[in-house]
């Protein structure tokens, strides 16, 4: 897998376009999984790993890697299979993330390749129980079916977030805020909606949701059927960017491309932090940019959005 990811500063092409590029991985068995090529930092051969006391069990320890020390998730483990038996750990491989401002190590059996997508193709998962809980997404290559994972559900599962806003900013002029109209949140992650959701409702603003940007658009389209802007109906969007179906660039670009929908006040809030370029935001024309997930964060940024509309 050496040489990868070499290109992976080049790949901003692919925004607005609806694509996305997946590098694929095994975890046990012949299933093969994706993952966002914008999340990845590096992939390399296990490394040595130094156990950690009182971690959480899907935390196999850390490994020390440029300088740094980054916690190693087994990532079978984490939606419910069994673990990398330790005599097999030389033979598996590591691939190093940035998801929510942390950077975190997923042990997996093998990595495959990359391939390049349409999230068109990307689709949400089949309702069902057990690890079918852990996807966000699935899709299809060549007849085979690529499973992805809700990592953010993960995550929250290992290291929850601090999800509650606190005392000082609920009680920064947020009296009126109820009577505001909506504000609409698009991700694909349920653990993101309720997250995003909690935090504004705790300041005193009425949330609608959907899971992903055909999804937001069709409802925005709804609002406005009969002749009304949108500005009429919503506050503002929230949404993510990894959706399937539509991300949140193309969701964004078609939004400001129909006249009714233009005015609406647009944040893209995404775990895509570190490799993240703020030019594909301005690119593809959002108003704004936040990196997940800061509550406090979140709230003082929206509530200065609303009160400069107002």
């Amino acid at each position: 897998m050496a040489g990868v990811l070499d290109n992976v500063n080049q790949r901003t092409q692919l925004v607005g376009q609806n694509r996305l590029e997946l590098l694929l991985f095994r975890l046990r068995g012949r299933q093969v999984y994706g993952i966002n090529v914008f999340k990845v930092k590096e992939v390399l051969q296990c490394p040595k790993l130094s156990s950690i006391p009182k971690s959480n069990s899907v935390v196999r320890g850390v490994a020390h890697i440029r300088g740094e020390t980054i916690p190693i998730i087994d990532l079978g483990m984490a939606i419910r299979m069994p673990p990398i038996p330790d005599n097999e750990l030389k033979q598996c491989f590591i691939i190093i993330t940035e998801y929510n401002r942390k950077t975190q190590g997923f042990l997996v059996a093998g990595v495959d390749r990359i391939v390049n997508m349409n999230w068109e193709a990307i689709l949400p998962p089949p309702k069902g129980a057990g690890k079918d809980v852990y996807l966000t997404a699935v899709t299809n290559l060549d007849d085979k079916l690529i499973e992805i994972i809700d990592v953010e559900k993960i995550l929250s599962d290992v290291s929850p977030l601090k999800e509650d806003v606190a005392e000082e900013t609920i009680n920064k002029n947020t009296k009126d805020r109820a009577a505001s109209l909506p504000v609409l949140v698009a991700d694909d992650s349920a653990v993101a909606r309720r997250q995003v959701e909690r935090c504004l409702s705790a300041i005193g603003l009425p949330v609608v949701t959907r899971n992903d940007g055909k999804q937001a658009l069709d409802y925005l389209k709804s609002l406005v059927e009969d002749g009304s802007d949108i500005t009429d109906h919503i506050a503002m969007m929230i949404s993510d960017v990894e959706m399937p179906e539509m991300d949140g660039y193309t969701l964004v670009t078609r939004c400001k491309a129909e006249p009714k929908l233009a005015n609406l006040y647009i944040m893209l809030h995404t775990s895509l932090s570190g490799v993240f370029n703020k030019a594909m935001v301005q690119k593809v024309g959002a108003d704004d940019f936040m990196a997940k997930f800061s509550p406090d964060e979140l709230a003082e940024r929206v509530m200065e959005i609303l009160d400069k509309d107002h």
